[in-house]
């Protein structure tokens, strides 16, 4: 995976006029340390909070106990709730982010579910937007790759926002088009 551009990530935040809210599991706070040197992180961040214990998941962000015990702490499941929790308390944010995912040797590891696997789950214009990925390394290797993940799959959607934006304008405001004239 290449270095995230943190700077280019928070710049269109900027342009699109929106916050973002981080509920962070195995990256231990990590994504949201990263924006911190970007310019105008302090206009985009709203906040995150680090939920890497199962009751603080609970406590915290909502994540039921049911969903726990039936999918586990590190499951797609788990990252829903959390992001949904995550909009709860701050429904101010405008984009809202939840991640989870093995990092290291546990009880949830299994051969459909290796080390290395992480969830991802961003909710963005009212549609939440799943990820998993496999990711190989060692431990802090593995944290980087997931604040990776979160913010290569965070740029896509917002290219793929102002695509739709142009998209929707009328063909004679797009930009680089010109008005016809009618004789």
């Amino acid at each position: 995976m290449k270095k995230p551009d943190v700077e280019a990530l928070v710049q269109q935040f900027l342009k699109h006029k929106l916050t973002l809210a981080l509920a962070e599991s195995c990256t231990c706070g990590l994504a949201a340390a990263q924006l911190a040197p970007a310019t105008g992180v302090s206009e985009v961040l709203l906040g995150s909070v680090v939920t890497y214990h199962t009751e603080a998941k609970q406590k915290l962000l909502g994540v039921k106990k049911e969903t726990l015990a039936t999918y586990s702490a590190e499951s797609q499941q788990t990252t829903n709730e959390m992001a949904l929790g995550l909009q709860k308390h701050l429904p101010a944010a405008d984009v809202h982010v939840a991640v989870t995912g093995l990092c290291g040797d546990g009880a949830s590891a299994t051969p459909d579910k290796p080390v290395g696997t992480t969830f991802v789950t961003i909710l963005l214009d009212g549609h939440a937007h799943e990820y998993r990925a496999e990711l190989t390394g060692t431990a802090d290797e593995l944290r980087q790759q997931a604040a990776s993940l979160i913010y290569e799959k965070l740029m896509d959607l917002l290219e793929r926002r102002q695509v739709a934006a142009v998209a929707a304008q009328p063909s004679s405001t797009r930009p680089g088009r010109k008005a016809s004239t009618a004789a």
